[in-house]
């Protein structure tokens, strides 16, 4: 039963991957998309296949390259990846966006795999 757990978590977080890739392609293009990710090797030792699973490091690594800009990216991530995952779009991201961040709001959607 374990291993059904962890190849759901798997597959939660290959969504949430494609999720920011997404968001970040739509936003910025794939240039600066790649040069996001190459910023967030270079600075954080963030791999772009480890992003789900190190988000806090995400979150601080896309607040310092895009300051206040970062919160309208991660809000367009979170819309995302609840819409994908067809849960409660009125309650869930304005609830959670007052009592935690953007990473605990992931966090969250991959514990209830």
């Amino acid at each position: 039963m374990g291993n059904q757990k962890h190849t759901s978590t798997n597959k939660k977080e290959e969504q949430i991957s494609r999720v920011i890739d997404r968001v970040l392609t739509h936003v910025f293009g794939r240039e600066a998309t790649q040069l996001i990710y190459k910023y967030m090797e270079h600075n954080y030792s963030l791999k772009h296949d480890e992003i789900v699973e190190r988000i806090d490091i995400f979150a601080k690594g896309l607040e310092a390259f895009l300051n206040s800009g970062a919160n309208v990216v991660e809000r367009e991530i979170l819309t995302n990846v609840y819409s994908d995952h067809d849960l409660l779009l009125e309650s869930e991201p304005r609830r959670a966006s007052s009592d935690s961040g953007f990473a605990d709001q992931v966090k969250c959607l991959l514990q209830r795999a």
